[in-house]
This record gives structure tokens, sequence and C-alpha cells, in this order.
């Protein structure tokens, strides 16, 4: 999945611990996220594996359609 540069580096930093997705995928807790860094041209070539620890869906907290999941790192490359 693409992620700029910004909020990449925020999680290789251990400052973001949580994506917010449009749920295409119909995302779920223990899934398997590879981040992959894309400055708005093309990819870097830098990416990182997270895994979702917790989903938040509830309407009265997230845009429809959108989902807010806690992640932690799991392999950066």
């Amino acid at each position: 999945m693409k992620i700029l540069p910004e909020y990449f580096e925020a999680i290789v930093k251990g400052e973001k611990n949580f994506e917010v997705r449009f749920n295409d995928r119909n995302f779920a807790k223990g899934d398997i996220l590879l981040l992959r860094e894309h400055d708005g041209n093309s990819y870097t070539g830098r990416q990182i594996t997270t895994e979702v620890t917790y989903l938040l869906d509830n309407p009265a907290y997230c845009k429809e359609g959108y989902v807010i999941m806690a992640i932690k790192k799991l392999k950066i490359k």
C-alpha cells in the first residue's frame, strides 16, 4: 500500500502507530500491511511491514467507509 514519506518516516521513528484508510479491503485485526513509501510520483524503495492490532470503524468516530487501525512495526526495509 502506498504511503507518503512524512507518514512513513513517522512510523519508522515510532511517532505514528496508526493508519487511516478507506476500507476497500475489509481490514481486520491481525492483518499484515506492507506500506511502501511513495513520493507522489514513484516508489522510493523503502517499505515497512506492520500488523493491525486494533481496528476502529465506528461511524461516530470515523468518516463513512474509513477505518482507523492501530499498527505495530514488524520489519523495515
